[in-house]
């Protein structure tokens, strides 16, 4: 069966970048300008309105290649189909060759990955030109016409054509399992999730009006000196202001050169100190970076974007998540709503902040310390089950921490104690404080799960410095160390399954196209790219990769080169890196073995968040018996590890 090729240029009164493409292509002002397509390797050529519909097109049933296929596949389905009455393609016939470029850890962008193949650095924005002459509407409503214009955009949509059949043969393509998982992630967003759009609308009038109040707080505790909390001279207010202690906070270190920062973990661990050390951080600086942090916090951005994706007919948002988006691992990511980028902590009664908000009423401080605290409390609750239906929320217990032991292939100790159903935080603050498991405090035991969380991948006195600050726990740098020292005594496979890794990488490094094993995985140098293979066959890579003096390096996908840049910009790989990269790849493993397995039974997710699944059903019990089936039974490759889920059900998305 022959592969078409395919791409449209297309024009429409509806907004695509504030709409999105599922109402994009629904809207009735949505027409083609034309089509390109090639069969295999035949020339391309372009079908125009007003011609007679290509008979090999409609008439095909085999696979479709497209970049960033669910935007053909949707202006196939609600305007070709409709206007020139042709069968319509089934999902299973799409292949995205922008996921393709995803899986392969480049970037999906057609334009990018060109460039990311060493094609050109330079890019041409010609493309993206006449898509503004042509494809949007003038500012008297009525779209240009201009022949000329258009005869290049022809050349532009062909061109497109042979640039991606090029890319794509010249990448490894997606696996039998890794296209059934795309098209299960395009049927997730094509069912979508409602919004509470009146709760979205009254949010951003709340963040509007609480904005204002946050920066004329900021004008009067400082003088005037700080207009604006986005202001480039806030960092150097600050630092002009506050102790030793606090500067050591707010260096990074970036090309082995000092530098300040005050972006969000920078200000939140500022804030803490405050509360500890007004010394170090005085009450003016402290209140200012208070309004800096809800400023930045507002979720108002969220929200907007939230009402503006809804469906005008059912209110749900479609197409949330991008397959493959994690570059490194290939974990989903999220596009326009971002439910990836929501906080988790919700407002504990979001039935009666969404009265209080839709109302009017005062939400402060009853609610919340400030506005903005109100609202990020209410972004998971913004997603809701359509009326008669539940969504059910399962999430794996620190499948990280099951995990990362499991591939090590020496983990059976720790592995145990999620068999036994011990708890494994008790059990590192036990090898820690030299006390018996069963005489853990509570707060031995939060310096446990603070051990878990930062050290896991390599993690050092400063990960468990970082992680402390956000769960309350600043402890001094000698007994940081004694806290590091004490997981990895109640870990002993860890530090040997990182070392393993790093001798493997670099083993690879040094002799092309010879296989070297580190626990379950096996890595592979082909003379360009440094291949890993995880237990379940997937395949990912460090692109471009070089031994150096100072180790491995290889070119960051998610990265974006500046202007005048000669290649693509470059990042080290170390032990701790290559560790969280294996562990988060293979926990999406399991988390897409779950997904196949829910969507063959027939249920319906509607979000997949980290390490959580959503179910929208009229039958709660039953999808929560599929989800422990689904979640709890390791694939095939994953014989041993032991999984575990809790469950919740609810009207509107949140924590149990």
């Amino acid at each position: 069966m022959k592969t078409l090729w395919l791409d449209f240029e297309t024009r429409s009164k509806c907004d695509l970048p504030s709409r999105g493409v599922y109402n994009y292509a629904q809207d009735l002002s949505t027409e083609v300008l034309c089509m390109s397509y090639a069969f295999d390797d035949d020339e391309v050529v372009t079908w125009l309105p007003g011609q007679p519909f290509p008979a090999a097109v409609a008439d095909h049933t085999g696979q479709i290649r497209a970049h960033n296929a669910a935007f053909e596949r949707l202006i196939f389905w609600f305007v070709l189909c409709p206007d020139h009455k042709i069968p319509e393609p089934k999902l299973a016939q799409f292949y995205c060759t922008a996921a393709q470029a995803r899986a392969n850890c480049a970037p999906g962008s057609l334009e990018d990955v060109g460039r990311f193949a060493g094609a050109s650095m330079k890019k041409d924005h010609r493309g993206s030109q006449l898509i503004r002459l042509l494809s949007v509407p003038q500012a008297d409503g009525f779209f240009r016409q201009d022949p000329t214009l258009m005869d290049e955009m022809i050349q532009y949509c062909e061109q497109d054509v042979r640039a991606m059949r090029a890319i794509s043969k010249g990448m490894r393509d997606l696996s039998a399992d890794e296209l059934a998982d795309y098209h299960v992630n395009e049927r997730i967003n094509d069912r979508g999730v409602r919004v509470d759009v009146k709760l979205c609308n009254a949010a951003v009038r709340y963040a509007t009006t609480e904005l204002d109040e946050i920066q004329q707080i900021v004008r009067e505790v400082t003088d005037g000196a700080i207009t604006s909390v986005r202001s480039p001279k806030m960092r150097q207010w600050v630092l002009d202001r506050v102790g030793p202690q606090a500067l050591e906070l707010m260096t990074i270190f970036k090309d082995g050169e000092a530098k300040y920062s005050i972006d969000k973990s920078v200000r939140g661990n500022l804030l803490i100190l405050a509360g500890e050390n007004a010394d170090e951080v005085p009450p003016d600086v402290a209140e200012v970076i208070q309004c800096a942090d809800d400023l930045w916090a507002s979720s108002v951005a969220k929200f907007q974007r939230a009402a503006n994706l809804a469906d005008r007919d059912d209110g749900r948002v479609r197409g949330a998540f991008v397959f493959s988006g994690g570059s490194a691992t290939g974990r989903a990511s999220s596009f326009g709503l971002q439910v990836h980028n929501f906080p988790r902590k919700c407002a504990k009664e979001p039935k009666l902040v969404r009265a209080a908000m839709v109302q009017g009423g005062e939400i402060v401080p009853q609610y919340g310390k400030r506005v903005t605290d109100v609202l990020k409390q209410m972004l998971r609750p913004a997603l809701l089950a359509e009326e008669g239906n539940a969504l059910v929320v399962a999430d794996w217990s620190s499948i990280e921490a099951r995990v990362n032991p499991w591939l090590s292939g020496r983990g059976d100790d720790k592995l145990d104690i999620f068999r036994n159903g011990g708890d494994v935080y008790k059990v590192n603050a036990s090898a820690t404080f030299h006390v018996p498991v069963a005489e853990v405090t509570g707060d031995q035991r939060q310096v446990g799960k603070v051990q878990e969380l930062a050290c896991g991948f390599a993690g050092g006195v400063g990960a468990f410095a970082a992680m402390g600050r956000i769960y309350g726990l600043l402890l001094p740098e000698p007994e940081a160390k004694r806290m590091v020292d004490g997981w990895r005594r109640a870990n002993p496979w860890a530090m040997p399954f990182w070392e393993s890794l790093e001798r493997c990488y670099t083993a690879a490094m040094r002799y092309k196209g010879k296989e070297f094993t580190a626990g379950r995985i096996t890595y592979l140098f082909d003379g360009v790219h440094l291949w890993y293979a995880l237990p379940s066959g997937r395949i990912l890579c460090y692109p471009y990769a070089r031994l150096e003096e100072d180790g491995v390096t290889y070119a960051k996908a998610a990265w974006k080169p500046a202007a005048d840049a000669k290649e693509w910009p470059r990042a080290r790989l170390w032990r701790g890196l290559a560790c969280e990269n294996v562990t988060q790849a293979t926990a999406n493993d399991i988390l897409r073995y779950a997904l196949r397995s829910l969507d063959a039974e027939g249920f319906e997710p509607v979000l997949h968040v980290h390490d959580e699944i959503v179910l929208e059903t009229a039958d709660p019990m039953a999808a929560e018996e599929a989800m422990q089936r689904a979640m709890c039974t390791p694939p095939a490759w994953a014989a041993g590890l032991p999984l575990g889920i809790e469950t919740h059900t609810m009207t509107r998305y949140g924590k149990g």
